[in-house]
């Protein structure tokens, strides 16, 4: 599986390009959507994942389905295999993406490296969050982290920031 990853908009959002087998997942369009396609130009685009509804993970999202007139969040896609987890908290819709043969997980604005998301927002819940980061931390720990800003992380590494919120 191989992972590209395009910042988008003004708050520099991570949207992931997942290919594996000549086919390509496109998660958190963002914004910037002539900037995402045009790096998908040589891809076959086969499914959208949005991990939450915030502006700066969906603003491209219009643009982005209609182009390849997909709808997004419509499971199963073909070719993979991934586990869909309910991980509210920084918001009620959000959702976190785990490969587990590949030993990846897309979480959103969930876990960042060395910090949570927000829970200080219309929609979040600090409670709700606590109950996802214990649900998280039953996974295997070296899984890889890939968050919807910054640089990726992994759950070992991250444990330790993590319990300090429970």
């Amino acid at each position: 599986m191989k992972i590209d990853l395009i910042k988008v908009g003004d708050f520099k959002a991570n949207c992931y390009l997942v290919t594996k087998n000549n086919k390509t997942i496109i998660i958190d369009p963002g914004d910037e959507a002539n900037k995402i396609i045009d790096f998908c130009k040589d891809k076959n685009i086969v499914g959208i994942l949005v991990t939450h509804h915030h502006f700066d993970h969906v603003g491209a999202l219009k643009e982005i389905s209609n182009e390849y007139k997909l709808d997004y969040n419509q499971f199963p896609i073909k070719g993979f295999d991934f586990e869909i987890l309910k991980t509210p908290g920084h918001s009620e819709d959000s959702l976190s993406f785990y490969f587990k043969e590949e030993k990846i997980i897309f979480t959103g604005d969930f876990v960042f490296y060395h910090t949570i998301g927000r829970c200080d927002l219309i929609g979040s819940d600090f409670k709700k969050m606590k109950k996802s980061i214990k649900m998280l931390l039953t996974y295997p720990k070296d899984i890889k982290i890939y968050p919807g800003h910054g640089i990726s992380t992994n759950l070992q590494e991250e444990i330790s920031y993590l319990e300090e919120y429970l």
